[in-house]
């Protein structure tokens, strides 16, 4: 009974995380590094991470949160992967386990959090390789039971990018896990230089040359209406710390 109610609790999300076993799936877990120790955590981390995480299932890329509320803190994404894949990461071998608790843990902080995202692709748009730099991080929290009045509101907003901004690269994911934290949702995009955050926002214009005219106000209402919130991070690609390089190849890429 109490699965067959966590399944039941779990459903919205599920309708529109667009299950496919083609879908990639993420494990990110953030760290924090001891202040006094941010040297040796660094350095432990690249080493295990070049040692164990370069390839295959297992790779994994490092990111640094450049702002919000976790500035400073250290995103270890293992992925795009297949769910099966944690089985090991969560039972690691002797070696493995051995060399991140003596050359990482030792030099981070107790509290860690670890999400797992699974891909949209009818939402992403990969369709050419680029290399990662910088990452514009969108958190959305849903309101219970609003997916699919949400759903139309992220079709039409894919429309639009995909109209208007067709070579830009960006990725949609949905989390895996029902939380409280604001978090069902991320969309991510990739940029070079900080300077797009100075660019004019057009998304209205083009939300309108797109649905017609009016249409944005009544976009704004659906938005309102099925989600409780926002919250944006930048994140900075550590190709120093990461086993995995920064090139991102269509179609199956991700973060």
């Amino acid at each position: 009974m109490k699965r067959a109610l966590l399944a039941f609790l779990a459903i919205p999300l599920l309708m529109n995380a667009q299950e496919s076993p083609q879908e990639p799936v993420f494990m990110n877990v953030m760290l924090t590094a001891n202040p006094a120790k941010i040297t040796e955590f660094e350095a432990g981390m690249a080493a295990h991470n070049k040692k164990f995480h370069t390839a295959g299932a297992n790779a994994v890329r490092v990111y640094w949160v450049a702002s919000g509320k976790n500035s400073g803190k250290y995103i270890w994404s293992m992925g795009p992967t297949a769910w099966t894949a944690f089985d090991e990461a969560n039972n690691p071998d002797a070696d493995h386990s051995n060399d991140w608790n003596s050359n990482v843990a030792p030099y981070a902080m107790a509290s860690m959090e670890t999400t797992f995202w699974k891909g949209d692709s009818k939402h992403s748009n990969f369709t050419t390789e680029f290399e990662l730099k910088n990452l514009g991080v969108f958190y959305l929290d849903m309101k219970r039971f609003k997916q699919p009045q949400f759903s139309s509101v992220l079709d039409r907003v894919t429309k639009v990018f995909k109209t208007k901004d067709a070579e830009e690269q960006w990725g949609v994911y949905w989390n895996a896990m029902p939380n409280m934290d604001g978090q069902d949702m991320v969309w991510i995009n990739f940029f070079d230089s900080m300077a797009v955050m100075g660019e004019d926002d057009e998304f209205p214009k083009w939300f309108e040359e797109v649905h017609g005219e009016g249409s944005f106000m009544e976009f704004l209402k659906d938005f309102e209406a099925s989600t409780d919130g926002d919250y944006q991070e930048i994140w900075t690609f550590r190709k120093d710390l990461s086993g995995l390089d920064g090139q991102v190849t269509a179609p199956t890429s991700g973060q």
